[in-house]
């Protein structure tokens, strides 16, 4: 079976976005809206962030700060790591594990596309990537 690319994970997706100066609670409220987990950050039509559930939870909720006035620039992931919309999935699946993140965002041309998340693994490339991670710790355990 081939792999996916992740130009056809995204096809169709039309990705949620807000401005930097947009506020944490107004954000909220769209992710909830639109059932997402993450929100691309966009100004003058680039990408310039990403804030997550996470950041909410840890940048505004745990350090005290009021969501009705902080604004998205404050506590958003700035220049967040992108993937081409041509790599395969399995490559965004590797690059949030070794980044220690569920979602990138999918950028072509400096256009953004898309957002790739680790819920769209549910399909044949999780298999292959578990395999794959077991395999890499078993040549460490070898060589080690």
């Amino acid at each position: 079976m081939a792999e996916r690319t992740v130009r056809q994970i995204i096809e169709g997706q039309e990705p949620v976005t807000a401005p930097s100066g947009f506020m944490v609670s107004d954000a909220a409220q769209l992710m909830k809206q639109r059932n997402v987990g993450a929100l691309m950050v966009v100004d003058d039509g680039r990408l310039t962030g990403v804030f997550t559930e996470r950041d909410g939870l840890f940048r505004v909720l745990a350090e005290g700060r009021d969501a009705r006035t902080t604004a998205l620039s404050e506590v958003m992931t700035r220049n967040p790591r992108t993937i081409s919309p041509d790599s395969g999935f399995t490559t965004a699946l590797q690059m949030m594990h070794q980044g220690a993140f569920r979602h990138i965002p999918v950028v072509e041309h400096g256009q953004l596309l898309g957002v790739v998340s680790v819920r769209d693994a549910l399909g044949p490339e999780l298999e292959a990537f578990v395999y794959e991670m077991l395999r890499q710790e078993q040549i460490q355990e070898v060589l080690a």
